[in-house]
């Protein structure tokens, strides 16, 4: 699949919770190419500092024309981008990776956690196009990092539930701990989020015979698979990087106990 880079205009900046953020960004080239689970590498800051683009999943692809990312500000670049306005310029290479197989189930169960929940908005809208039953189960600190995301799962006809750490929304707990009820009669899933949330996702999916594809995340250098920096164990004694073999991978590519 064709990479591009390309100098993209944001178009909107939203504050969805007290750290969550989402931008809207006219990327003609890179939208018109990208699949659910794919990933962008940006150039935070206009200069050299912060030296290194950060991967950013495919929030969303809003038409042919423009992509959103949603991030938390953790640091200096993601505080550079929470800082944006509209008419700035992002530089912008993508898309990037391996995405999330789709496949005739008719059934499906998405998992995220946090900031993880980024790519699956995107692969809810495009299942839902085939009318695909879609249970998407949500976790996160609070409920207010929930409830934009909440409602837009909703408006996309998906049945929701959600975890918070805090108890101020849903069960208060683990969003894994959700999965055991929710997979009779799912025929595939689909999670991205903290490590121990995907790996307790992938036990109770091989436990039950389910088909899970889970969506790695990793610091990065370049994105492209020069730098061999995002690497993961993956079983058969052997190395995968997330960049070029994933960021999506099977369940069972993954050594969850390295």
């Amino acid at each position: 699949m064709s990479e591009f880079q390309e100098k993209s205009r944001v178009v909107a900046v939203e504050q969805l919770a007290d750290t969550f953020y989402r931008l809207t960004l006219s990327a003609p080239q890179i939208a018109s190419s990208s699949q659910p689970g794919q990933f962008v590498m940006a150039a935070c800051g206009p200069y050299l500092d912060p030296l290194l683009r950060r991967p950013f999943s495919v929030h969303r692809r809003c038409d042919t024309h423009s992509i959103q990312l949603l991030f938390r500000v953790v640091g200096r670049g993601t505080e550079l981008l929470a800082a944006k306005r509209p008419g700035d310029v992002l530089h912008l290479i993508g898309p990037l990776g391996r995405g999330f197989d789709i496949d005739d189930a008719d059934r499906v169960c998405l998992v995220g956690g946090g900031i993880g929940i980024a790519p699956l908005l995107f692969l809810a809208e495009e299942l839902r196009l085939s009318q695909r039953t879609c249970t998407v189960l949500l976790g996160s600190r609070t409920a207010g990092e929930l409830h934009q995301l909440t409602v837009e799962f909703n408006a996309l006809g998906c049945e929701v539930e959600v975890a918070t750490d805090d108890g101020s929304a849903g069960y208060h707990g683990l969003v894994a701990d959700l999965l055991g009820p929710c997979l009779t009669g799912v025929k595939r899933c689909y999670a991205c989020g903290p490590t121990p949330m995907m790996a307790r996702t992938a036990q109770l999916c091989l436990a039950g015979r389910i088909p899970c594809q889970v969506s790695l995340e990793a610091h990065m250098a370049c994105g492209l698979g020069a730098c061999l920096g995002c690497t993961v164990h993956g079983t058969a004694d052997r190395y995968l990087h997330i960049c070029r073999q994933g960021p999506v991978l099977n369940a069972e590519e993954v050594a969850w106990n390295r």
